[in-house]
């Protein structure tokens, strides 16, 4: 079923000083599709990816992922759900400066209940996936910004999340690095039967995704459908 969105508004403030940011937004996503987010800054992108993320709250509509209206849950059970079900990737990394790289990963996934040693191999695993693997015990202070934005772009695949969330998520990484990242995310999305939103301006990757929204004022403008690309990963 994956993710709909039926009607989704957001207002900021009330009376004369109310600012209407979504103002109406319709929106499917599909089991294992990928779709890209793109508009000029004040239209609307983040906020409503923070709304589907469950970080702010919606002023109409409704969300639902898989059938479940799941916005409408307790915020303990909603809590829960992000940690074993939605996978963030922000424009920063937020890693924790005093732990390793492996352990930025292996927290997480010992946090969703893995064993400590599971969350481990796993980590590992994703890590030398994206060609980290020589940044294992490292910290991030010694991490150049894009091997810290492939750090955060592995943890958010920790505990093979229903829904991945990206914001410009190869922004700090070189042409050749963004679009085998893109290929990874995009397999990930396949191979595990996700869905995945993302914000993006780079053209360069509009090809690996399903569908484009383009969000202007607050509405959906524009749909458009993509060819398929070959990935460009092993």
């Amino acid at each position: 079923m994956g993710l709909v969105i039926n009607n989704l508004t957001k207002s900021f403030g009330k009376g004369d000083v109310e600012t209407k940011v979504l103002k109406g937004i319709d929106m499917e996503v599909d089991e294992g599709g990928l779709v890209i987010l793109k508009g000029a800054s004040g239209s609307g992108k983040t906020t409503l990816l923070s709304i589907i993320g469950g970080l702010l709250g919606r002023s109409g509509g409704e969300v639902t992922l898989n059938g479940e209206n799941y916005l409408d849950i307790n915020e303990k059970a909603l809590t829960t759900m992000r940690l074993r079900e939605i996978g963030f990737i922000f424009q920063s990394s937020h890693l924790i400066p005093y732990m390793k790289v492996i352990d930025q990963l292996a927290f997480v996934g010992e946090q969703a209940g893995m064993r400590s040693k599971d969350a481990r191999q796993k980590a590992e695993q994703l890590l030398r996936e994206i060609g980290l693997g020589h940044r294992l015990k490292a910290y991030p202070n010694v991490l150049s910004g894009g091997e810290k934005q492939r750090v955060a772009i592995m943890r958010a695949w920790m505990n093979e999340p229903k829904m991945i969330l990206a914001d410009e998520p190869t922004a700090s990484l070189d042409a050749k690095r963004a679009t085998e990242v893109m290929g990874m995310i995009r397999d990930n999305i396949r191979t595990n039967n996700s869905v995945g939103l993302m914000i993006t301006h780079d053209e360069r990757l509009f090809d690996y995704a399903d569908r484009i929204y383009t969000l202007d004022d607050g509405h959906v403008v524009a749909e458009e459908k993509t060819e398929e690309k070959k990935l460009v990963h092993n």
